[in-house]
């Protein structure tokens, strides 16, 4: 493991959880969002990570078949779209309430799936995920630092 490996790998999850807090913040935008592009409620956003892949190096190789793969950090696999049920308001005077008389539905509102008390608490442990890569960095840093006074 060379000198600046612990360092990417946590600037990878600083990455990671940023674009997390962007999604996160734009859930948090659109939960009165009602009518999209496509004429649906807006759908909660979910960020999904995955392990990322090492270059193809022979000290990685090697490292993988003497069973010592060090890990190389994280990486945003996908945004999915949350497919649980829209929440049903009832405010007949919305504009986009059903408005058929005849239909069951009628002056229900389909809101979106963004529970905003989940979606802080989803955004307090990515920024409490950030503040911890910050913190490896720092003492990596700082580890740096030290073996350079060392040298002297």
């Amino acid at each position: 493991m060379g000198l600046y490996d612990s360092i990417n790998i946590s600037a990878s999850s600083l990455t990671a959880q940023r674009l997390r807090l962007d999604v996160i913040s734009n859930n948090i935008a659109n939960a009165n969002t009602t009518r999209g592009i496509d004429g649906q409620p807006f759908r909660r956003q979910i960020v999904s990570f995955g392990e990322r892949t090492a270059q193809p190096s022979f000290s990685n190789v090697l490292a993988q078949e003497l069973g010592q793969a060090p890990g190389q950090g994280v990486r945003v696999t996908s945004i999915g779209r949350d497919q649980s049920p829209f929440k049903l308001v009832y405010d007949p005077n919305h504009p986009d309430a059903v408005k058929n008389p005849q239909d069951p539905m009628f002056g229900y509102v389909r809101m979106p799936n963004v529970n905003v008390a989940t979606e802080m608490v989803d955004m307090i442990s990515a920024s409490r995920s950030y503040e911890a890569s910050v913190t490896a960095i720092n003492a990596a840093k700082s580890q740096a630092m030290k073996a350079l006074e060392i040298g002297r």
